[in-house]
């Protein structure tokens, strides 16, 4: 395998970019998104843009699926301009997408029916850590379909964590990664909305209790993003949307219910994302659920 492979990106997402940008300033880039703004900003650091996920793949070595759920999944790949149309017999898929485990062997199979391997490889980190190459990836793949992704791999991830030998396998650590971060986010709202209801400032909160005991990477990443919330008029830059944790936590207590396994805090977090969808914030950061628990202009005890 040459350590350049020719890679297509499929997606240029919140994620998506930063992983294209990376990889481009190293290997041969070509990707596809449907937002043309988004392509103009790869090709300006070095990649080139495809017209379909088609022409993305027809030279690749390596393609990276970085898609939101498994319907843009199945389009990217088996619908009309697919990348199934031109990828050739040989050619590794590596799926970053959060689309559960089941979905990811169905895809698997279907990809191995062309002679195409494939590479469960969620990501974790955020965008920052994306374009910095600073990823947690968890990986369920066959040895031989790791070895040809692995300078693609090596390219974006800091930890690197080979889970098992099947696609799925990394859908279900991946699973478990985002039941915590789910829960994170959940209880950082409610301890944001409890200093506003009892006349607290939610920036001193925040900044207090991020370095102590009761502190985790979400709630220092999101807290201060919920304050800016109800600071400003206009909503925070969009870093996390919020309807992918309706759609991660579904996942999360879907394949627990298949596995006969309880999950109340899960559960009860998954409530409160489909109550924040409901009211309209599905395109919103994430953070912006704590508007669910605390409106901005909440009535009686608090500001």
């Amino acid at each position: 395998m040459s350590p350049r492979p020719r890679t297509a990106v499929i997606g240029l997402g919140a994620m998506g970019l930063p992983m294209a940008t990376r990889l481009a300033a190293h290997l041969p880039v070509t990707a596809f998104d449907v937002a043309e703004e988004r392509v103009a900003q790869l090709t300006a650091a070095g990649g080139t843009a495809a017209r379909t996920p088609a022409d993305a793949a027809r030279e690749a070595d390596v393609v990276l699926l970085a898609v939101r759920d498994q319907a843009q999944v199945e389009a990217a790949l088996f619908a009309a301009n697919g990348v199934a149309e031109t990828l050739r017999a040989g050619a590794t898929v590596v799926l970053t997408s959060t689309v559960g485990p089941e979905a990811a062997r169905a895809t698997a199979a279907r990809l191995a029916e062309q002679g195409v391997h494939t590479v469960d490889a969620p990501v974790s980190g955020g965008p920052v850590r994306a374009g910095n190459g600073d990823l947690l990836i968890v990986v369920g793949a066959a040895d031989k379909a790791l070895d040809l992704a692995r300078p693609v791999l090596d390219l974006l991830a800091s930890t690197l964590t080979v889970v098992g030998p099947r696609p799925g396998d990394g859908q279900a650590l991946k699973a478990i990664n985002q039941l915590l971060a789910g829960v994170h986010i959940a209880a950082a709202a409610e301890a944001v909305a409890l200093a506003r209801g009892l006349g607290l400032d939610p920036a001193t909160v925040v900044e207090s209790l991020r370095h102590g005991a009761a502190g985790s990477f979400m709630f220092a990443d999101r807290g201060p993003r919920m304050v800016e919330t109800y600071a400003n008029d206009t909503a925070p830059e969009v870093k996390s949307r919020l309807d992918i944790f309706v759609k991660d936590m579904g996942i999360v207590t879907g394949i627990a219910k298949d596995a006969h396994v309880p999950v109340p805090l899960a559960s009860a977090a998954q409530q409160l994302y489909l109550l924040g969808e409901a009211a309209g914030l599905a395109a919103h950061d994430d953070s912006s659920v704590v508007t669910v628990l605390s409106p901005k202009s909440p009535a009686g005890g608090t500001r």
